[in-house]
């Protein structure tokens, strides 16, 4: 037995299922059923390979909420899924980022995601180390995710790493660094999508927001 983890860099696949949608001119993309998406791929990994985990990072944007009210409720909504489906999830967080503008010397605040890609580095040796897999296929397009490649190869020269590409995404360091990578073709999310509504294990109800 083959046993193959998943780690998922949630905002790289995100931004890729909004184009995704954007593609095939809206179509629902976004309540993707990420553990029916990981089975998909166990054909690539060979070996009778068994799912070992799907582990989700990501962020709760809350400093949107002032323009988009809902759009933590809607994340968190989605999450709970995931969980219940028996996802692992593992959130960042924003943080603030001051810019002086070159020209009129202005202060801007920008927010960016920190810590998720040292969690799936982390994740990356954990699994390693503990012995608790065989193969890990990183979901991502994220060049800054390659010193933990390497550090896992250095360190378990049994380990398998592939790449599975989000829809438009890539990366021709992970590609040189992965024992194979694979692509998410656009119609794959479109058709691996969780269904509406989700019914919890106490018996709720757990809705697709409107736009997914």
């Amino acid at each position: 037995m083959n046993r193959t983890a998943f780690l998922i860099d949630g905002f790289n696949l995100y931004h890729s299922l909004r184009e995704a949608s954007r593609d095939m001119g809206g179509v629902s993309t976004r309540w993707l059923d990420l553990r029916a998406l990981c089975r998909s791929f166990l054909y690539q990994i060979g070996g009778n390979a068994q799912l070992a985990g799907v582990f989700y990072f990501s962020a709760l944007a809350r400093h949107l909420e002032a323009i988009k009210p809902d759009v933590t409720v809607r994340h968190l909504a989605y999450i709970e899924c995931l969980r219940a489906t028996g996802v692992e999830v593992e959130l960042a967080q924003f943080k603030e980022k001051w810019i002086t503008c070159p020209h009129c010397h202005a202060v801007i605040t920008r927010h960016e995601e920190k810590e998720t890609d040292v969690a799936i580095a982390i994740k990356l040796m954990e699994l390693s180390w503990r012995d608790q897999c065989d193969s890990v296929v990183v979901m991502s397009g994220d060049s800054d995710l390659a010193p933990a490649l390497r550090a896992v190869q250095r360190q378990f020269l049994s380990r398998s790493i592939y790449c599975c590409f989000p829809y438009r995404r890539g990366s021709f360091e992970l590609r040189g660094l992965a024992k194979r990578c694979f692509k998410v073709k656009k119609e794959r999310y479109a058709k691996l999508q969780l269904p509406d509504p989700v019914v919890l294990a106490d018996g709720r109800l757990v809705a697709k927001p409107v736009g997914w």
